[in-house]
């Protein structure tokens, strides 16, 4: 009888830390963060002519702010454990505000470069960080709540970023896409002094100097590779810069399982919920990546549209993964997070299937509707597999699973880019489907559609009642 009224104590102790305005507030940096690493995409022309340089040179302001951002993750982890994550995350919420101000008094190539690469030092920082400052105040029972709120930035910046950018560049000019970011910043730095609650740093905690080594270089370098492969570079190189890449992250691997304080415990790979990140997860947000890198494309390459008719159809994707998020927490709640995983991937991989036999024929209406569902069905398995990864992770491990999980997301964002570019390449030289501009996209979705279907045989291993404490702990109450 003490022993459950303790228990009970416990947890009402530990759920009355549930804060849904922390959850926002996180949110809302990972907004700031997600919407910063595309949305100089339309600004790219005017930067070229005030700096008077090729257009082609300012896509190095974003490639150093996704490199940085995902050789910062790591360390990141680091930090908040030292440090105290509070404190890390306000430091990386002033980073990021400070170091867009730079951006926006840049007077060159190289000082935008130089600041691009403080804020995704900023952003490394955030993202982890902010996730680990939510997770650890949320009981298991509400983990679907927070994921609810730590979803959507990914959601809903990719279809804003062309749009505003696009609006502040035309009617302003391009410093005010970094502008805007100083007072959201100084905003957020006082919520998060208010809302984010103190915790002690372990001032003894050693950092595993070669393990961080190894993975930030291996991460580096899968993203500069995957980056180069989505691109023009001849593949021989792109192939030795990834190869490269994961050989070290393999060595990192090899160092962290005999280090006495390794950089992350790999015990997490042990958890099979968590593992899912990885296997099915990975190919899950690497096939959904390609989608906005192939449509456009075969809108304007294949269909002959303009590139606004395009954008617009495009958007589609995007409206539904808005519209369906306030069905996936109870669609995952009545179901379950198998049962959800393998729909998600499975009517995906139908959606990309049929989205190989679009023509420029086809009803629009009948394209925007397509599009509308596979939006829908991309937020439904993106919200189960960001919950399910933390089901079963005990705390003190939950600083590992954290970081793992965030550099993934942004290997699997890359990835998708260069996959889908090679399947491109490989079915617009080998003529397989047909030799006009459309059969390479048709070859492309069909492959990705094949892909997708390896993540549903992965999510048909796990168990049937996988993360229930996650998915069912509000009904069991």
């Amino acid at each position: 009888m003490t022993t459950d009224s303790n228990q009970t104590d416990a947890a009402t102790a530990t759920e009355s830390t549930w804060q849904p305005r922390l959850a926002l507030l996180v949110a809302a940096t990972f907004f700031m963060e997600f919407l910063d690493g595309t949305i100089l995409t339309t600004a790219v022309p005017s930067i070229a002519s005030d700096f008077r340089v090729p257009a082609a040179d300012v896509n190095i302001t974003m490639t150093a702010y996704l490199v940085t951002v995902a050789m910062g993750i790591p360390l990141s982890s680091w930090l908040a454990e030292r440090l105290g994550a509070r404190r890390v995350f306000c430091l990386a919420i002033a980073v990021f505000t400070v170091a867009s101000l730079l951006c926006a008094i840049s007077q060159d190539l190289t000082m935008l470069t130089l600041s691009r690469v403080a804020q995704g030092a900023g952003g490394a920082m955030m993202v982890p960080v902010g996730t680990l400052v939510v997770l650890r105040g949320t009981p298991k029972s509400e983990l679907l709540r927070a994921t609810a709120f730590l979803v959507w930035p990914g959601l809903l910046a990719p279809v804003l970023a062309p749009m505003v950018g696009g609006a502040l560049t035309t009617f302003l000019s391009w410093h005010w896409i970094f502008i805007i970011n100083v007072p959201l910043g100084l905003a957020a730095f006082i919520a998060a002094l208010r809302l984010v609650p103190k915790t002690a740093g372990d001032g003894k905690r050693r950092l595993d100097w070669f393990g961080l080594l190894l993975t930030t270089l291996g991460v580096g370098a899968l993203v500069v590779g995957l980056e180069t492969l989505g691109g023009h570079a001849p593949g021989s190189v792109a192939a030795v810069v990834v190869a490269a890449g994961v050989l070290s992250l393999a060595g990192a691997v090899w160092w962290m399982a005999k280090a006495k304080v390794p950089l992350f415990n790999l015990n997490v790979f042990g958890t099979r919920t968590f593992r899912a990140t990885s296997t099915g997860g990975f190919i899950y947000r690497l096939t959904i990546s390609s989608v906005p890198f192939l449509l456009p494309l075969m809108f304007q390459d294949g269909f002959g549209w303009d590139p606004l008719k395009a954008g617009v159809m495009v958007a589609a994707v995007f409206v539904g993964n808005i519209g369906i998020k306030p069905a996936t927490t109870p669609l995952i709640r009545r179901f379950g997070f198998k049962t959800v995983l393998v729909f998600a991937s499975l009517a995906s991989a139908v959606t990309f299937a049929l989205c190989a036999f679009l023509t420029a024929q086809t009803p629009e209406p009948v394209i925007f509707g397509l599009l509308l569902l596979s939006g829908a069905f991309r937020s439904i398995g993106f919200s189960a597999y960001a919950s399910v990864q933390y089901a079963d992770i005990v705390p003190e491990q939950l600083p590992s699973a954290n970081a793992i999980s965030a550099t993934l997301v942004q290997l699997a964002a890359g990835a998708g880019i260069a996959v889908g570019a090679l399947f491109l390449r490989l079915f617009d030289a080998t003529h397989l489907f047909g030799s006009d501009h459309v059969t390479a996209y048709k070859g492309a979705f069909l492959a990705m559609a094949v892909l997708m279907l390896v993540s549903t045989i992965d999510s048909l291993t796990l168990h049937r009642h996988a993360g229930a404490e996650v998915s069912a702990g509000s009904r069991r109450r």
